[in-house]
């Protein structure tokens, strides 16, 4: 039987190959591709023509190995179904590739950690792992601190007692204005439409809900978890409005889960959204304020939040950062929470 001929890959051009070329040193062809080096432009356009001519690109692995960083920061988004992490994700990818920083995204749905892709990361040599809506054990926490890779925590608040970075939405001011918002529109018996339990945020948010309607002598709302899933969130949304008395009012913990509840009131209940029931979010997505949806939301301002983020990552360069930062959204007053 005829077997195909392998045909082996050529070697790639070396730094070498295009300083001979260029008719330069290696260490001109070394500051041609690095971002800010001092190199006349003239020499800086013989290189790159020569390395254009021979295919060559630099071996950016290689030269992490030989300065100690990969320029590499690793990332794990633990729930991709809510479009706010890929708003914050497209942000951040750009102010990143400015600094020249490189990223590595992962994606972690469903698991109780992100450990198993954190043990990935880390053989890439990331300079700083971020974390947006997942978590890691404790012992893994233990080995980034001990291994002195920098972790940051993106709209979620570190577990336990170790001191990282985080940076997050203000959950406290948000639902407190969503509530205040409710009642003063008429609304009494509020609900409340959560993500998982364990999660810090949507306690955070839960918690806040809570505590406002005990304040103005309202009862504990009803309470059901989406797992920001939409067939989940659906079969939640349809289970608060089959309680008697049914709620008139139903708080979600994003715009993921109110946009889900919004079109099982709407569809399967035949209620009138904001006369009949009210419905918020939280985060304002883009799809909150299509007319379709036209929902009340409190936003979280993904580039003010972005710019934190990176601040926090060109810091690790010197360390672990522990900053607690909250950024500070607006109540979006639409539609759905109108009783008039």
């Amino acid at each position: 039987m005829n077997r195909p001929l392998k045909r082996n890959r050529p070697s790639p051009p070396s730094a070498h190959d295009v300083a001979r070329l260029a008719g330069v040193s290696q260490a001109a062809v070394s500051r041609a591709f690095t971002p800010g080096a001092s190199i006349a432009e003239a020499t800086r356009a013989r290189v790159m023509e020569a390395a254009d001519s021979l295919g060559y690109r630099p071996n950016l692995l290689a030269r992490s190995l030989i300065k100690g960083v990969s320029g590499l920061i690793g990332i794990v988004i633990g729930n991709t179904r809510n479009p706010f992490f890929f708003v914050a994700l497209e942000e951040l990818s750009a102010r990143l590739s400015r600094a020249g920083k490189h990223i590595l995204v992962y994606t972690a749905d469903g698991g109780p950690t992100a450990d198993v892709q954190v043990e990935d990361l880390l053989r890439y040599r990331v300079d700083a792992l971020l974390l947006m809506s997942a978590n890691v054990s404790h012992a893994m926490a233990q080995r980034c601190e001990r291994d002195g890779i920098p972790l940051i925590f993106f709209n979620r608040r570190p577990v336990w007692d170790l001191e990282f970075a985080s940076v997050t939405g203000n959950n406290a001011t948000g639902v407190a204005e969503i509530a205040h918002h409710l009642i003063d529109q008429g609304y009494r018996r509020i609900a409340y439409l959560g993500g998982p339990i364990d999660s810090p945020t949507n306690q955070e948010r839960d918690n806040a809900l809570t505590q406002v309607l005990a304040q103005q002598g309202l009862p504990p709302p009803p309470r059901m978890n989406g797992h920001f899933v939409r067939e989940d969130a659906m079969a939640a949304a349809r289970a608060l409005l089959s309680h008697s008395p049914r709620p008139d009012a139903i708080f979600c913990a994003t715009d993921f889960l109110a946009i889900a509840a919004l079109e099982a009131a709407r569809f399967e209940f035949g209620l009138a959204i904001g006369r009949e029931v009210g419905i918020a979010g939280f985060d304002d997505i883009a799809e909150a304020a299509w007319p379709s949806f036209d929902l009340t939301t409190y936003s979280q301002p993904v580039e003010p939040m972005i710019e934190k983020v990176l601040d926090l990552v060109l810091e690790a360069a010197d360390g672990q950062p522990t900053a607690q930062i909250i950024v500070d959204g607006e109540l979006k007053i639409r539609g759905s929470t109108r009783r008039d």
